[in-house]
């Protein structure tokens, strides 16, 4: 039995992965999902990359714990690096899902493609809490390509803008990048958040890692919403010993 705290991505709360956690509780395990801070509806926005970090190693210390798998999801790989600076010796191995592993000292606008950029500048700019809402034509056509059109519009009104800053900040990672914590990456091959090729997920983020474990599976950015049975499978296979 092994047990998972699973971290959500951009414009997510800790309700998207309810359905995954069903899966993992059925095959006898153990999950969590905290939601960040600044995410979900309704709260506020006003934060920055490390109250995201404090707010997840607070949960973890709260809980007390320890010896877990650490799943970070899009945005959550960002966390999840900070993460693991801050509590190494709680955490078994860290599974990025089509996770940014971003390269130190830099943020994660810094490693999507400049059109993206230059979209996500505007819209913040034009809110009045420096959010960013995913427009649904991005949503629908890049993130969760393979749902239907009711799912994916039923998806997209799950979702809240996602506070700019975080994204904005940049890291350093020169700790996280000495830790000697196992690693793995799930890779979605049906996933064009980030553009394929040069902006791609696959191999450009993972091979970051140094050693790691490759998990791919069929899929969009999205299987957390369209196969979680399949990703309950991909991350007990990507966190096994």
């Amino acid at each position: 039995m092994e047990t998972f705290v699973l971290i959500h991505g951009s414009w997510h709360d800790a309700a998207a992965w309810e359905p995954t956690i069903l899966e993992l509780v059925k095959g006898g395990h153990k999950a969590y999902a905290p939601t960040i801070a600044g995410h979900g509806k309704g709260v506020n926005k006003r934060v920055n990359h490390a109250d995201c970090t404090k707010s997840i190693v607070d949960y973890i210390v709260g809980k007390n714990l320890s010896n877990f798998v650490l799943v970070g999801h899009s945005f959550g790989g960002t966390v999840i690096s900070k993460v693991a600076e801050a509590v190494p010796v709680r955490i078994k191995r860290l599974v990025f899902l089509n996770g940014f592993v971003l390269r130190d000292g830099h943020s994660l606008n810094d490693e999507t493609p400049p059109h993206y950029q230059a979209l996500f500048d505007k819209l913040a700019a034009e809110s009045s809490d420096d959010t960013v809402m995913i427009p649904f034509p991005i949503w629908r056509e890049a993130f969760i390509n393979d749902a239907d059109i009711e799912v994916a519009k039923w998806t997209h009104s799950q979702l809240s803008p996602e506070p700019y800053q975080p994204c904005k900040d940049k890291l350093d990672l020169k700790k996280f990048y000495s830790l000697s914590t196992p690693k793995s990456y799930i890779n979605c091959t049906e996933d064009t958040a980030l553009p394929p090729g040069e902006w791609g997920w696959h191999p450009r983020m993972s091979n970051r890692l140094g050693l790691y474990r490759l998990v791919q599976m069929p899929g969009s950015h999205e299987v957390i919403y369209t196969n979680p049975k399949g990703l309950a499978a991909k991350i007990i296979e990507a966190g096994r010993d």
